[in-house]
């Protein structure tokens, strides 16, 4: 049990000096990317050959959090020389000990290749993907054991908390906060510092602090890896809330599809209250402060702030009419401050560095980092961390590697559902608040999903919107039945039935759901529909007028055929054909009954000599 400054900072030493008395540590990710991988089994794996080897001592073997390099999975750092292994199996695990671990002889075709280079091999630090990165959310992220809490105060943690509760006024701590010019990294980009500042100042006997881990943007993982990486961080953060807003009771509502996350929440909480730094009395400074986890049906709608709270409450999450706001009245009708994961996870730095010290990073206005989830037609898929105003260039050719095969790169959804398709011809667009509103998307939380020249973009506007109609509470009509009439006009024009007026309508509608739905899961819903009608409205037009899908994907609009010329007569296209569409004799063009064809593109896939086409 801490009782003090000086019981921590011994603690911090002992800890320190234990992960710095091994020659060597292999860290090996346990996410859930690379766990779905078999990451766990080499982690077992590694741990019997350093016993085999006795190298116990010597060598410490530790299961992280996310690299981010997802693609790659499951990988594996060894430090001090930063050597990083990708797509690693059962049996590469006992020669890379012997021969790199203990014959100090990194094993050249188990390397992530871009470390290869020429005779040497580059730290991964020194990648494109990582050096152009600025890691402070995910600065513990495949460097500690999150299930060890030692590790997290080996490197500065709960320092913040001690500085707060000793050292710093609540009035202190929110100037620092306004100084970083941290916003919410939920969604809105809302100031920190004001929520925290108008949470303090209501009236109320009983506060609570929450923590929205929800997280339910299709693609979107940035709040599970912090929570499965380095959990302790948001633990501290919302103790130091709980002491600036006055309340003793925190609630981390996260969902219960994240059971890596989950299982590491609960570890953190329960080694916190061992040592004191959770529960009563916290650094003998007289402060009590609690948290308990909340596991979520994985509902998109809970990730609005009121309809969270309901679902705390052990009601329906649904939202409600605003004012009064959370702040004021939230949570078992008490005012509660509601940040996410993103947002509270680097407070304690903040405070450890500086307020001046964050707002380095960022253009006026979008200070800081923000951590996105690269997915889709990309490379390097995976977890990135940018300072705000990096262009979408950068993230697309540098960071993420390029689009694979050879493809050009056509859009970006920036914001998941709620945001909108940001075109190749505004590639050098500003990743922040202000420049992505401009072109009709934001920043949201975080999700940016990468499209190349095979994406059909009226399909991509279905797409997002069968998600939000699907995860609609129905309580406002606009929502409930305006998205529905959207997604027939949408179904109407892929199927080869859509009018010109129907552009019109889309834009009608989407204009009266914006302003008419209750909360912001409507009011952003049409934002992929209105984007790609501004900047693809050809790819309408030609579904309409043409009966054309110019990407090739909206099957109603879709025939295959096969050029005589190309055809070899292989007679593969007819054997793979589930519908028995494809006739032919050996070594003769064959020719496909568009009547019984179904679309499936096995045949195209098969085809080894380009003969089967799509038009």
């Amino acid at each position: 049990m801490i009782r003090s400054l000086a019981e921590l900072n011994a603690l911090k030493d002992i800890a320190k000096a234990q992960m710095e008395g091994y020659e060597k540590q292999i860290l090996i990710c346990g996410g859930t990317g690379c766990t779905s991988s078999g990451s766990h089994k080499l982690y077992e794996k590694l741990q019997e050959e350093v016993r085999l080897h006795g190298l116990e001592e010597k060598v410490a073997v530790i299961k992280t959090g996310c690299f981010g390099l997802c693609a790659l999975g499951p990988v594996m750092i060894t430090q001090p020389d930063g050597c990083f292994y990708a797509h690693l199996e059962m049996d590469h695990i006992p020669e890379i000990i012997e021969k790199h671990i203990i014959g100090g002889q990194p094993i050249r075709e188990y390397l992530y290749q871009e470390t290869v280079q020429g005779d040497g091999i580059l730290k991964y630090t020194q990648t494109p993907f990582y050096g152009s990165q600025e890691r402070v959310v995910l600065r513990n992220c495949g460097v500690i054991a999150p299930d060890n809490i030692n590790h997290y105060i080996a490197r500065d943690g709960y320092q913040a908390l001690a500085r707060a509760l000793l050292h710093m006024t609540a009035d202190e701590i929110i100037k620092e906060l306004e100084i970083s010019g941290l916003k919410g990294r939920g969604g809105a980009g809302f100031p920190t510092y004001l929520k925290w500042t108008f949470t303090r100042n209501a009236k109320g006997d009983e506060k609570y602090v929450c923590c929205n881990a929800d997280e339910g943007d299709p693609g979107a993982f940035m709040n599970r890896s912090v929570l499965e990486g380095d959990p302790h961080s948001v633990l501290e953060a919302m103790a130091i809330a709980g002491y600036v807003v006055g309340s003793h009771q925190g609630y981390i509502y996260v969902r219960a599809e994240y059971p890596i996350a989950v299982e590491h929440l609960n570890i953190a909480i329960a080694q916190a209250r061992e040592l004191g730094l959770l529960g009563k009395n916290i650094l003998g400074t007289g402060f009590d402060f609690d948290i308990e986890l909340r596991l979520g049906a994985g509902a998109f709608v809970c990730g609005e702030e009121t309809a969270l709270m309901r679902s705390i409450e052990g009601k329906r999450g649904e939202p409600r009419v605003r004012p009064p706001f959370p702040a004021n009245q939230g949570l078992f009708e008490k005012p509660t401050l509601l940040n996410n994961v993103e947002t509270y996870s680097v407070i304690p730095q903040i405070l450890i560095k500086g307020g001046q010290w964050y707002a380095q990073y960022g253009p006026d206005g979008a200070k800081g980092t923000k951590v996105f989830a690269l997915g889709g037609k990309i490379n390097h898929t995976g977890l990135v961390e940018i300072p705000l105003g990096t262009t979408l260039r950068k993230v697309v050719e540098e960071i993420g590697g390029g689009i694979p095969g050879g493809k050009k790169f056509k859009a970006a959804q920036a914001g998941g559902p709620s945001g909108g398709c940001i075109p190749a011809s505004l590639i050098d667009t500003p990743i922040e608040y202000a420049s992505l509103k401009a072109v009709g998307s934001i920043v949201g939380s975080g999700g940016l999903i990468i499209m190349d020249e095979d994406t059909c973009m009226v399909d991509i506007a279905k797409f997002f919107l069968e998600f939000t109609i699907d995860e609609s509470c129905g309580k406002c009509t606009a929502c409930r039945i305006g998205m529905k009439r959207l997604l027939e006009l949408l179904d109407k024009i892929t199927s080869g039935k859509g009018e010109m007026e129907d552009l019109d309508r889309l834009e009608e509608l989407a204009a009266h759901i914006q302003a008419s739905s209750l909360c912001a899961l409507g009011q952003t819903a049409p934002n992929p529909v209105l984007s790609t009608l501004r900047y693809f409205r050809d790819e309408y037009i030609a579904h309409i007028t043409e009966k054309k899908c110019p990407a090739g994907v909206c099957k109603a609009l879709l025939h295959y055929r096969i050029n005589p010329d190309k055809c070899k007569g292989c007679t593969m296209c007819a054997r793979v054909c589930p519908a028995d569409a494809i006739t032919g004799t050996v070594r003769n063009p064959h020719t496909i009954d568009t009547t019984k064809c179904i679309k499936c593109g096995a045949c195209m896939e098969k085809c080894k000599f380009g003969a089967i086409e799509k038009k």
